[in-house]
């Protein structure tokens, strides 16, 4: 019983349901109605690549090794040529594998016939089944990328939605895994419900009903599991605030990306999606050492911090289980995850607007804060905290801002990467109904794993749904 991921890039829920209720996609509103349309969290920060561990090794990005699209390694383990800091922009990309951590098994490595496209993780997958990859195709995705050629990516979606579906007709693999980034580009460019947005959308429907047609004919549609689904969503962009030049202007050697070269910086800024942002405050520490041993000195940058517009959320590590969290003008609360228990509790203000909170397992945790502006903040949270590659502090933007302006190719009018569910809240078609409710994109790879008899790791942060 083969198991299909589709990853529509960057599609929100509602932008796709109505755009399959005008009839504009008529093999995903065909799969709605056999199997069901679900929305769920993604996890955080809400990035392409990081928003994929979730898919392919049922984790979030954090416990993966994975905190963000760009990161600042304490350890030294990357060397100075490279600013002891990660990106996975462009030929950065290439080091994802070996970034992760040992412990986390991909569902590659545990399928025999398996087939990746634009799959960004690629441990276990061989050569030979990694489409969209090699040095040709990375010297075409960055000539598209920098010349901001955002239809080019449409081209690019539909080569690899003929190819997945050649490669399923003739191979007919166990597992196969396909991100369509169209969607995502040109939601970057226009505003995710902008017309070439929806031609993005329609290049995936055609590769759902290519798919399925193939399977009908070869009498074997029964017997597979096809499911669309997005990594993040999306919220337009009115303006920009660039945190590096802020902290620059403040008198610091900054050290932040593409500019990495060079010595003594004392702050890193690591910017990702461009609505969530990691800064390095101690670059001294080989180990994060917590708020309450850098407020002294730092106080006043997160002051400066929350006096922004731009800034939504900061949230402050105290530990690898306890963090404080900052809302702009609302006061700050704590967020736990104690003695088995999933807190949130106000202090001088209440940041997330729900009041205290307090769940015994991560089921729980999600039902509370699903009507929030924060949905699965708590669990997202706590997750990030037991990675020793986080920041001092991370910054989730505010609605209509992003984080980076200068050195993108084009000017962003969209953005992703934040807490707040316009970014959090993605879709989740199935062709066949689900016996549970399925609420977090982590549930995705478990679920896969038992459809295909395969026992999924101990370790996965998801739960199955089918």
């Amino acid at each position: 019983m083969p198991v299909i991921i589709l990853v529509a890039d960057g599609a929100r829920p509602d932008t796709l349901a109505a755009a399959m209720d005008r009839g504009e996609l008529p093999a995903m509103s065909q799969l709605r109605a056999e199997g069901g349309a679900h929305v769920v969290t993604t996890c955080w920060p809400s990035v392409t690549g990081m928003a994929y561990a979730p898919f392919l090794m049922g984790m979030y990005p954090g416990h993966v090794g994975l905190p963000g699209l760009r990161w600042f390694d304490r350890s030294r383990r990357i060397g100075r040529f490279m600013g002891h800091s990660r990106s996975y922009v462009g030929s950065g990309m290439r080091h994802v594998d070996a970034d992760l951590t040992g412990e986390a098994r991909t569902a590659y490595e545990l399928t025999e016939r398996r087939l990746g496209a634009l799959s960004v993780i690629h441990r276990g997958l061989p050569w030979g089944d990694r489409l969209g990859f090699g040095a040709a195709f990375a010297l075409r995705a960055a000539r598209t990328h920098f010349r901001g050629n955002v239809r080019g990516w449409l081209g690019i979606d539909r080569e690899i939605g003929q190819a997945v579906a050649h490669r399923i007709r003739r191979d007919r693999p166990q597992f196969v895994f396909a991100a369509f980034t169209g969607i995502d580009k040109t939601s970057h460019s226009e505003g995710h419900d902008a017309p070439v947005v929806r031609d993005a959308m329609r290049i995936v429907d055609d590769a759902v009903a290519e798919i399925r047609q193939d399977a009908e004919r070869a009498d074997q549609w029964r017997d597979m599991h096809l499911w669309i689904v997005s990594d993040h969503g999306h919220s337009p962009v009115a303006q920009h605030d660039d945190i590096a030049l802020w902290m620059r202007e403040s008198g610091h050697r900054v050290l932040a990306h593409p500019w990495t070269l060079g010595s003594g910086h004392d702050v890193a800024v690591m910017v990702s999606g461009n609505a969530m942002a990691h800064l390095y405050l101690d670059l001294a520490a080989r180990a994060p050492r917590g708020w309450d041993a850098l407020r002294p000195h730092w106080q006043g940058t997160l002051e400066g911090l929350l006096a922004r517009p731009s800034v939504d959320l900061v949230i402050a590590p105290l530990s690898t289980t306890r963090a404080e969290v900052h809302g702009r003008g609302r006061g700050h609360g704590t967020i736990a995850h104690e003695a088995g228990w999933y807190r949130y509790e106000p202090v001088s203000g209440d940041p997330l607007g729900t009041g205290a909170l307090a769940a015994s397992d991560p089921t729980g945790a999600w039902d509370a804060t699903r009507p929030s502006d924060y949905p699965d903040v708590l669990v997202q949270v706590v997750s990030m905290l037991r990675s020793s590659r986080i920041g001092d502090l991370m910054v989730s933007a505010a609605r209509d801002w992003d984080l980076r302006a200068k050195y993108e190719p084009i000017p962003h009018r969209s953005s992703h990467g934040a807490l707040h569910r316009d970014h959090m809240l993605v879709p989740l078609l199935l062709n066949t109904p689900s016996v549970s409710t399925p609420r977090r994109t982590v549930d995705v790879m478990p679920t896969a794993m038992r459809a295909l008899g395969v026992a999924p790791p101990t370790a996965v942060d998801g739960a199955i749904f089918l």
